[in-house]
């Protein structure tokens, strides 16, 4: 995209240097070409899905015209509905050229937003000389610093007047980003516990089948490589939170939240049975309704059942 808007600006200077009264278009080597000998230049290009410059000048209604459209002219709406398909480098670029509208504060707005869903500041009055622009700069180099130092980033934020020293926030601010490490996420909430309980509230599983919902969390909430005390932590909370979204399922299975944790444990080792390249032989469906009902004696087969079918179809929950 950034190649983009610098051929356009190129063909621009082209035109202006290669368009005279005379009808001669100047080739870029020096040797010019008399306008009627354009037209079978033309059908080459076209038939090579090149740009004819030349014949996009002919088009133009009088002189004022000629030259590539210029968003400028065109309606404000439209100009930032094209400028919005951007990312923030494309349209740092596209500033050189259209600077007023490239710097619109809703163009940044809009950036921000999409990256960053939630921070404090966007619920407060803007300070004085403030500006989304420069905002998005500061939320690319706090996120940076997160991913090396969690805490330092999270301080940043905080200094910057981003985010609010309230664990709610932060944890909505994790929930609503895609640029954080998982790797630094995962170790900030195992140390941040405050944080991860703000961050399980915000999940709504409702309705959702129960591998389906797991996977959704563990996507948010990147589980721990090896079993230990903050996988079960992970696992208890997510307990908890489904059986709270899904009350009239659970009164309908007869489930609890103990009988949840053990589905938990029972799919991610059915998940690491049959996507392990290690693990030679299987294990089988009638083995997973045996052993987990050994372990949930009031969990129908059936629904045991469909369990063994979605790892069995989907993948793994925790991948």
């Amino acid at each position: 995209m950034g190649q983009g808007l610098w051929r356009i600006a190129r063909n621009q200077q082209l035109q202006q240097q290669g368009f005279s009264g005379q009808g001669y278009l100047t080739r870029e080597h020096g040797g010019r070409i008399p306008a009627n000998n354009v037209s079978n230049t033309n059908h080459r290009k076209q038939a090579q899905g090149g740009i004819d410059i030349y014949h996009l000048l002919k088009t133009r209604k009088s002189k004022e015209q000629e030259g590539f459209i210029n968003l400028e002219m065109l309606p404000p709406e439209l100009s930032f509905t094209i400028l919005s398909y951007l990312n923030a480098t494309d349209l740092c670029l596209a500033s050189c050229v259209w600077q007023d509208l490239a710097n619109d504060e809703l163009l940044w707005q809009g950036l921000c937003k999409s990256t960053w869903g939630h921070c404090s500041i966007y619920n407060k009055n803007p300070p004085l000389g403030f500006s989304f622009r420069k905002l998005y700069m500061q939320l690319d180099e706090g996120s940076l610093t997160f991913n090396a130092n969690p805490e330092e980033g999270v301080n940043y934020f905080m200094s910057k007047g981003i985010l609010d020293d309230s664990p709610k926030e932060i944890a909505k601010f994790i929930f609503c980003t895609r640029t954080l490490n998982w790797k630094k996420l995962r170790i900030y909430l195992d140390e941040r516990r405050d944080v991860l309980d703000d961050l399980v509230t915000l999940h709504n599983f409702r309705n959702q089948f129960l591998p389906n919902a797991l996977r959704e969390f563990f996507r948010h909430i990147h589980a721990p490589e090896e079993r230990g005390e903050y996988l079960e932590t992970l696992i208890t909370k997510f307990s908890h939170r489904f059986c709270a979204c899904n009350p009239d399922l659970m009164r309908e299975l007869g489930l609890s939240p103990d009988a949840v944790y053990v589905l938990c444990y029972s799919l991610i080792l059915l998940s690491i049975d049959l996507t392990s390249p290690h693990v030679k032989n299987k294990m089988s469906k009638r083995e997973f309704i045996r052993n987990t009902r050994r372990a949930a004696q009031n969990i129908s087969e059936d629904f045991v059942g469909h369990l063994y079918d979605n790892i069995y179809l989907i993948g793994h929950v925790a991948a």
